[in-house]
């Protein structure tokens, strides 16, 4: 079964159109093959008739090629002393027997009739209309089909000699031919493409609404879409437009309150930091000096963690291997030694500034709180990956997820002279979930943690 839209409903159609074709065929078949038995049974009676007369008017050494004339493939005629077809005392044999005397024109106790097995059977065979569809399917030969006969006649001649008279099976229509089945698989074809040009049109609207949420799921800029398609179609565009409005309304309406409070509170952070200076006691002006910058620090932080799932900057495709060497050797510049591991180059669609923060951050964390740093970046099954891994302390299993809340920072364990607010994992995750992925931590078995960092990759 095919899984879009477009082929499960032109193979629906195609199948609607064959159930049809087979349905009008076996109808069609019906009538043709009860037309060529009417015709047969006339040729029977006509043929006796004719055969009859001819024999009683012409002299006794011509009745034999006068036979062998008038037998053919599905007639054989003969004359004997004594009637060759048994007596059948039924009801169906006396009613045939009456009816071809009638339309001999002669007694009906001159005519015997037996019936045989195939002119009892149904009037639509299938193996009869089988044959009328497929050409040069061989019949057997009727005159090979006894027994059972179809139909045998002993007619008392004038002379006291009997006409005997065996019948096989009716040969049925003629078969369809070539040109009918040429006509199936043309207009069977041409529903197909029909099928596929009205499926394509209706589902059109539906990828272009799942390749938009996708991209919007990646915090990518999203154009509103076009409203086309069926009305069932046009509705959830709308809906989808309509939403995407909103988030955009949400998150900029957010984010331009937030930018207001920081600002806003710059104006009486200065002017504490302005009195601060003018404390006489060296010990205390320093204190609020630092608590006054540490107040600065959070408001700074804080705006950066609500932007960042903002996606101000333009997405376009990146080598994820590059930027994580770019990121190792960044930090090589300023002394944090890490080393990259040959493995893949996945390319994936992303806002590669807002990446690279977040690996950044993934890497100084290992450089600060373990040794042996290691990056590696794989690429498998649609999704790109950065792992990063140090021997270092680790986290307490409680702790791997918690890590990630805001303001939130590691145990005792792992080094607190950090200088940070807490909220650089808590950024990197809000930065990775943006693009479709996530980043996970791991205590490794043979000591140290190991950051998971992965993206969508692009198709």
């Amino acid at each position: 079964m095919p899984r879009s839209f477009t082929g499960q409903l032109a193979l629906l159609l195609v199948l609607a159109l064959l159930v049809a074709q087979v349905a009008a065929i076996l109808i069609y078949s019906h009538e043709r093959l009860q037309v060529a038995r009417d015709m047969f049974q006339e040729s029977i009676v006509e043929r006796t008739a004719a055969i009859l007369q001819l024999l009683e008017d012409a002299p006794e050494e011509l009745h034999f090629r006068m036979l062998d004339t008038a037998s053919s493939p599905f007639f054989r005629f003969s004359t004997s002393a004594q009637a060759r077809t048994p007596r059948q005392e039924t009801a169906e044999a006396e009613l045939a027997a009456r009816t071809l005397a009638r339309q001999l024109g002669i007694p009906p106790r001159r005519v015997i009739v037996a019936l045989g097995q195939g002119a009892r059977e149904s009037r639509w065979p299938a193996l009869q209309v089988v044959r009328m569809l497929v050409p040069g399917v061989k019949r057997p030969d009727p005159r090979n089909a006894e027994p059972p006969y179809w139909l045998r006649v002993s007619i008392a001649m004038r002379n006291g000699s009997w006409l005997n008279l065996a019948v096989g099976p009716p040969p049925g229509p003629p078969p369809f031919g070539r040109p009918f089945l040429i006509s199936l698989v043309l207009s069977s074809l041409a529903t197909l493409a029909v099928a596929m040009l009205v499926a394509g049109r209706m589902a059109r609207p539906m990828r272009r609404l799942a390749d938009a949420a996708d991209r919007l799921g990646r915090g990518e800029q999203v154009e509103p879409l076009p409203e086309t398609g069926p009305d069932e179609a046009r509705r959830t565009v709308r809906a989808f437009n309509t939403m995407r409005e909103r988030l955009g309304c949400f998150v900029s309406d957010r984010t331009t309150m937030l930018a207001a409070i920081s600002h806003d509170l710059r104006t009486p952070l200065t002017s504490l930091r302005l009195r601060a200076e003018m404390v006489e006691d060296e010990e205390t002006r320093d204190r609020l000096v630092e608590t006054i910058e540490e107040m600065r620090s959070m408001s700074d932080a804080t705006l950066a963690f609500v932007r960042a799932d903002q996606a101000g900057e333009e997405t376009r495709a990146v080598d994820l291997a590059a930027l994580a060497e770019s990121v190792v050797e960044d930090l090589a510049e300023l002394g944090q030694t890490a080393t990259l591991e040959e493995g893949d180059h996945p390319v994936v669609r992303c806002r590669p500034v807002a990446v690279k923060r977040a690996l950044r951050n993934l890497v100084e964390n290992a450089v600060r709180y373990g040794r042996d740093v290691r990056v590696v970046v794989t690429g498998k099954g649609g999704e790109a990956v950065i792992r990063v891994s140090d021997r270092g302390p680790g986290l307490p299993p409680e702790d791997l997820d918690r890590v990630f809340e805001p303001f939130v920072r590691g145990e005792t364990s792992r080094n607190r002279e950090t200088g940070g607010l807490g909220l650089g994992l808590a950024i990197a995750r809000t930065i990775a979930r943006s693009h479709g992925g996530d980043i996970r931590l791991r205590n490794r078995p043979e000591g140290g943690l190991e950051a998971t960092l992965s993206i969508p990759v692009s198709t």
